[in-house]
């Protein structure tokens, strides 16, 4: 039965309508008034007219809300549609190594509450402070710039691996701005959120190899960094060219030659551990890598092995 005809039940009687039975005035009660009482709910109801045009009213109002609800359903499904298409488009030119474009699309919602928006858009800022032709004065403004993007996706999602992943990446960044003593500070926060992004996604090979160079970073960390972190920290941060080069190869076991410097990092932590025929191997994958990237091309920079 639709609303509408539950409603009309409820109103009252049109003139000329056949009535219902009408109870005789006095009986059950021992006093004349208690026939009145029994109609008491008629009573309330005041001017039929009124009564039916609340009623009526209320019907429209339950039905604007049905409509509203509709409505807003409609625009949150065209708002996720919207949110889709956009991370097609960033992807897309992620792949296709078009940097600016890519920046330039996802500034245009930087206020958004979405952290997958938000994470992209702080890679993408990390990735034009890398140009060379960004001046250092802009690195640095993309730099802390992306560092924002990064908390905000975390903020909005602590469950997303790739929030984490690019929270560390850009706490690091801003520490070549901050000094020593400050990225030494930040060291145990950036391994948390590294090991937090494996944890929430095993298979991404970039965070397993993000974690290999904080391994390596401070394996080879010189003599005063080391007293600097002494000063910092009870129990200051360190590790082994044995762990860098677990990860390393871990991350390449997920996605074989996912990333040039991947490559180039297993061949130097082979020559810090003194296996020069193994170095060799991975110096020599990482020369032949095709060059997508200004970094791939860096990376085409080896270290000599015959020292």
């Amino acid at each position: 039965m639709s609303l509408a005809a539950r409603l009309w039940r409820f109103l009252p009687l049109r003139r000329g309508a056949a009535p219902g039975p009408r109870l005789p005035a006095g009986t059950s009660g021992s006093r004349g008034h208690c026939g009145r009482c029994r109609f008491r709910g008629f009573e309330v109801m005041g001017n039929p007219g009124t009564f039916k045009r609340g009623l009526l009213l209320s019907a429209l109002s339950y039905w604007g809300f049905e409509t509203y609800q509709v409505i807003s359903q409609a625009a949150v499904v065209h708002a996720a549609a919207k949110v889709e298409e956009i991370l097609e488009q960033a992807d897309y030119l992620y792949e296709s190594g078009e940097t600016e474009k890519l920046y330039q699309l996802l500034t245009q919602y930087k206020e958004s509450e979405d952290a997958e928006l938000l994470w992209r858009l702080a890679r993408a800022s990390r990735d034009v402070a890398q140009l060379s032709r960004t001046s250092e004065e802009e690195k640095k403004l993309l730099v802390y710039e992306a560092l924002e993007y990064a908390k905000r996706a975390l903020q909005k999602n602590e469950s997303h691996f790739a929030a984490h992943k690019w929270y560390a990446i850009c706490l690091s960044d801003v520490g070549d701005y901050e000094g020593i003593k400050a990225k030494i500070a930040n060291a145990y926060i950036i391994k948390e959120h590294f090991e937090k992004a494996i944890e929430l996604n095993p298979k991404d090979a970039t965070s397993i190899h993000l974690m290999g160079i904080w391994c390596y970073t401070f394996a080879e960390m010189p003599w005063y960094q080391r007293r600097i972190a002494e000063m910092l920290f009870a129990t200051p941060p360190s590790s082994t060219y044995e762990k860098a080069l677990g990860y390393f190869h871990r991350a390449e076991q997920v996605d074989p030659n996912f990333y040039s410097k991947n490559l180039l990092l297993l061949g130097k932590t082979y020559l810090k551990l003194h296996n020069k025929k193994l170095a060799a191997f991975w110096l020599m994958k990482a020369k032949d890598y095709p060059a997508h990237t200004e970094e791939d091309k860096q990376n085409l920079s080896l270290p000599d092995i015959t020292q």
